[in-house]
């Protein structure tokens, strides 16, 4: 951990800076999955809605 000292003597730690990567692009099992997902969260934010609205 490095440390540095102001001119008032307050100490500043610096954390360690992870090592950078690029995101590889998913595979086809991947992005049918976030499809699946996307469906489920979309059909479970519609029924919320629609329940919400016959309920008022």
């Amino acid at each position: 951990m490095y440390t540095t000292v102001n001119e008032d003597g307050i100490l500043n730690n610096y954390p360690k800076e992870p090592k950078v990567y690029f995101a590889q692009y998913p595979a086809i099992w991947e992005q049918r999955k976030y499809v699946v997902q996307g469906l489920f969260a979309a059909s479970l934010i519609t029924s919320v809605v629609l329940v919400a609205f016959f309920a008022s």
